[in-house]
């Protein structure tokens, strides 16, 4: 999260990236696991429960609180819908703050593997907190379900058998903007973004897909910077045609509320991934009229499992809308539901459980989707804007689908068949 522990986070894994992206050539997978001076023991055959037990690794503590807590209300909603049991077991859910630091992410992720025995982790909404938690659940044959994070290199070179995502590969949803740039006919663009993993996937996507020139990339402490006038002022004498910017959380509604009071707004178009979503729409008010983004779900997707998702959500939290963080949650528990039902509530048949994931059979929010190899979705990205409901308040809509059954691009190097 800070500069200690991203360099903690480098020191422990070392992706396989484009020349000089880090700094040294040690292969990614070498570099993982022969990570740490102890292996972690691998958790004995677990005998059949009279529980389902659910970790949720989230930060629900300090200014992203609002993301883990939408998290933690979809889930919930989604246990309500299976009647809080699954094959009849009740399920137990524990969930741990990891408060956005990659170290306290494994702490708790070890916690609840060693200590508490789940059959399943879910969570994860900062990419280096799932890398420095991987290693504790993939180890103890633990089934991992991202219901956020999509670093790299977990769609590449460390894919495991126990680990799927119900949200999408960090360059997806940046690539998808690049592509929609280009329908705009954008020439140039100035990229802004955090300093760490996501940060780094998110701006590599953009420039994966974009067709005109990159005149400037700024990188920015995270989490702690807010202040982004620098930034600001570096891309506005770029002179670029447009900017690009991911920002989740606070740092998305200070970013936002800056650019429009700079003037810039007015003067260089914004395109966003994750900046502008149900939890910042209602800080960023106003200032994110005319600022498009991209997303694999919008709230107002046709189906009927989002209608009642989005319905029923919103009836139990007044005065609140659940996110794509949410969306992405309530997939994880009908994920799960799926597994357990297929080998009917017996935990101890991992590869059954495996095999059922794949298919990803169940009733999703975003509608049909399939498995790529290395378990990240194959799906549709919509462009998203904001615009005034029939009850006069903001919310975000989908305007156009931008690309279909798209599989990210590191696919090719998960070793998994």
């Amino acid at each position: 999260a800070d500069n200690a522990d991203e360099e903690a986070l480098r020191q422990a894994v070392r992706p396989a990236r484009p020349a000089g992206f880090w700094n040294e050539g040690v292969t990614m997978k070498t570099a993982f696991w022969l990570a740490g001076a102890a292996a972690l023991a691998l958790a004995q055959p677990a005998l059949a429960a009279d529980t389902i037990k659910i970790g949720f690794v989230s930060t629900f503590s300090g200014p992203t609180a609002a993301i883990g807590n939408d998290m933690r209300n979809s889930f919930e909603l989604a246990l309500d819908h299976l009647g809080r049991k699954i094959t009849g077991k009740p399920v137990e859910v524990i969930y741990e703050d990891d408060g956005q630091k990659p170290d306290v992410g494994k702490q708790k992720t070890e916690k609840l593997v060693q200590s508490d025995k789940v059959d399943f982790i879910v969570g994860y909404i900062w990419s280096n907190v799932l890398l420095a938690s991987l290693k504790t659940a993939v180890d103890s044959k633990t089934f991992l379900i991202s219901a956020n994070a999509g670093p790299s290199q977990l769609a590449g070179e460390l894919c495991s058998p126990y680990v799927f995502s119900t949200s999408w590969q960090n360059d997806q949803t940046p690539q998808a903007m690049g592509l929609y740039m280009n329908q705009k006919g954008i020439k140039s663009v100035f990229l802004i973004g955090p300093n760490y993993a996501a940060g780094k996937d998110m701006l590599a996507g953009v420039k994966d897909t974009f067709k005109g020139e990159v005149v400037g990339e700024e990188y920015t402490v995270w989490p702690s910077q807010l202040d982004f006038s620098a930034e600001l002022t570096k891309a506005r004498n770029s002179k670029a045609e447009a900017v690009f910017v991911f920002y989740p959380g606070a740092a998305g509604v200070q970013f936002l509320n800056q650019y429009a009071q700079a003037g810039i707004k007015q003067q260089i178009p914004l395109y966003t991934a994750f900046t502008i979503d149900e939890l910042s729409l209602p800080l960023q008010k106003e200032n994110a009229l005319g600022v498009p983004g991209a997303q694999q779900w919008v709230n107002d997707l046709p189906n009927e499992q989002n209608q009642i998702f989005v319905a029923d959500y919103r009836k139990k939290h007044p005065g609140l809308r659940p996110s794509f963080y949410g969306a992405q949650s309530y997939d994880a528990a009908n994920l799960i539901n799926s597994a357990v039902v297929a080998v009917k509530g017996d935990v101890t048949k991992k590869d059954e459980m495996k095999a059922e994931m794949e298919k990803a059979n169940f009733k999703s929010v975003r509608g049909p989707f399939k498995y790529g190899s290395n378990h990240i979705p194959i799906q549709n990205f919509y462009l998203q804007d904001v615009v005034k409901d029939a009850e006069g308040q903001l919310a975000l809509k989908t305007v156009a689908t931008i690309v279909k059954d798209d599989q990210d691009r590191f696919h090719d190097k998960c070793t998994m068949k």
